[in-house]
């Protein structure tokens, strides 16, 4: 029996602005890298929060400084966030990003480490997360319809099995949530060169149609200008050469599938931006697996679609990330990555319509609060998108 979407809900945490969130974190956001240590203090002195480390923040300027603080708020404002404490070396960054998370209604306080020190930062800042921490857990799910959860998607380690196995199962799923009038997000722009005219196609109008080529043209002058004689070991990687794919043009091909084949791409969106609406999004992101995930969860998103080939590891740490494979020999060997086993699809035995709606159930029990593999294993790899060096 396929599974019946139109009366399909789940159970998540309503935000004070009104969207959904499937974790209910308290986080101890870092501004910059000479944070860490005190964020890391907090977050081990109070049980219940997690700071979120990061190498940047310092000196960094112009689109590549914006980006940092889309970056930044967008996380805090992730609806899978309950509350923030946010510290900082000094105190106007650190005021700029607790402003920007406060538009959402959540609670938010942030502490300035200069003129006070580690001792006293990490003193009053523990005791902020702790009240959070009493405030949170008391929070209590509420039932929503399907339509309100936010899902992205982006694959790793591809190989020949990603564009006829869990590829296209992302692409079912996506079909059925986006006639339900979800709000869904692809991306990595320098995945579907090759293919870049198949997206193009399916793009609502000219206007985003214009959008979608003028991100991916900007991404491919960037590439232009730091490639040496090719992207030998980057695109395709090592591993998608070892799991049979040869060009990036045959990477695309099974990239692509992950949008299905009824979705229209509805908007088009930079780096850590929010959709302004339901739809389908293309966001310009990297394809490195860390850095994408990233972005999704800046932008908004509460679960993510994750289809491997050849077996990627990654998490996140705050928005779940579901593996989908169809590679026998990679659940074989690496069972405990892997949330959806779609191989069914390689030896006839499953259906497109059968993975998609697997996928679909998974989806909806990892956002009533069952635990992705990558969240049990411990992958919580939060890791930002630099545009260039810093001053």
């Amino acid at each position: 029996m396929s599974l019946d979407l139109n009366n399909a809900t789940f159970w998540g945490y309503r935000r004070e602005n009104g969207r959904m969130g499937v974790r209910n974190h308290v986080i101890i956001l870092p501004i910059d890298d000479i944070s860490n240590a005190a964020a890391e203090a907090v977050g081990n002195n109070i049980k219940g929060t997690m700071a979120l480390p990061h190498p940047y923040g310092r000196l960094q300027f112009g689109a590549d400084l914006d980006l940092h603080f889309r970056t930044l708020i967008g996380t805090g404002a992730n609806p899978n966030v309950a509350a923030v404490v946010v510290i900082g070396i000094e105190e106007g960054w650190t005021q700029k990003v607790v402003e920007g998370i406060a538009r959402t209604g959540k609670p938010v306080i942030g502490f300035g480490i200069e003129l006070h020190g580690d001792h006293d930062t990490i003193m009053r800042a523990s005791k902020a997360a702790k009240e959070y921490v009493h405030w949170a857990t008391e929070l209590q799910r509420e039932e929503a319809p399907v339509k309100e959860l936010w899902v992205s998607t982006k694959c790793g380690e591809s190989d020949t099995t990603s564009g006829c196995g869990s590829n296209p199962t992302v692409g079912n799923a996506f079909d059925k949530l986006y006639e339900q009038g979800n709000t869904l997000l692809f991306g990595e722009t320098s995945e579907v060169t090759g293919g870049e005219h198949l997206i193009a196609e399916r793009c609502r109008s000219d206007e985003v149609r214009d959008q979608f080529m003028f991100m991916f043209n900007r991404y491919q002058e960037m590439i232009e200008r730091h490639k040496t004689s090719d992207l030998s070991d980057s695109q395709p990687t090592k591993g998608n050469i070892a799991g049979g794919l040869t060009t990036i043009e045959e990477k695309a091909l099974g990239n692509i599938t992950k949008i299905g084949k009824k979705c229209v791409v509805d908007g088009v969106l930079d780096k850590a931006e929010e959709p302004t609406g339901p739809g389908l999004w293309f966001m310009d992101s990297s394809s490195a697996a860390a850095e994408m995930v990233t972005l999704c969860g800046a932008a908004g998103y509460a679960v993510h679609l994750f289809p491997t080939g050849q077996g990627n590891i990654i998490g996140n740490p705050i928005v779940p990330v579901i593996k989908i494979c169809a590679n026998p020999r990679t659940i074989r060997t690496m069972s405990e990555h892997v949330d959806v086993d779609v191989s069914g699809l390689l030896s006839r035995e499953m259906s497109p319509d059968e993975a998609g709606d697997a996928l679909l159930e998974m989806t909806l029990r990892t956002a009533n609060g069952r635990n992705t593999a990558a969240e049990a294993l411990g992958h919580n790899e939060f890791v930002f998108t630099r545009l260039y060096e810093s001053a």
